[in-house]
């Protein structure tokens, strides 16, 4: 589903007599990181077995977080992001819905992460440009 441009939005509300109206107008109920996750599965026709496989995550606790009884790190949301192969914008929203910080460009090991994810790189070799650049890797 095509989201508007932020800056279409924010000219919207300024505008807007009302905010609750906007936000009616555009369902912009907070996001769940469990009900994201499951509208990305289904977009991209992936299984979550085999996300929670390729996320390198226990079983349980990636069952836990789909179904939203567990909160996730910002690393484990990061894991989720490669073993499904988002974009930086699905994944800065995946860490949005998660309560967790956007990756920021002006970030050494963010800026890293954001190549990475813009190549289509796996989580191993993510993991490795880390280590080669002497951060801290994501698992």
């Amino acid at each position: 589903m095509e989201e508007p441009l932020t800056e279409e939005l924010l000219e919207e509300l300024l505008e807007a007599s009302d905010p609750r109206a906007f936000a009616d107008r555009h369902r912009l109920a907070r996001r769940t990181l469990s009900g994201y996750l499951q509208q990305l599965l289904e977009e991209k026709g992936l299984e979550r077995a085999e996300v929670v496989r390729r996320a390198g995550l226990n079983d349980t606790f990636g069952y836990q977080i789909f179904m939203g009884q567990r909160g996730a790190s910002r690393n484990k949301v990061l894991q989720l992001a490669f073993a499904m192969g988002l974009s930086l914008r699905e994944a800065n929203r995946l860490l949005q819905a998660a309560g967790a910080n956007e990756l920021y460009c002006k970030n050494r090991r963010d800026a890293i992460i954001i190549f990475c994810l813009d190549r289509g790189c796996s989580l191993q070799k993510a993991d490795e440009e880390l280590y080669r650049f002497g951060e801290e890797t994501i698992c």
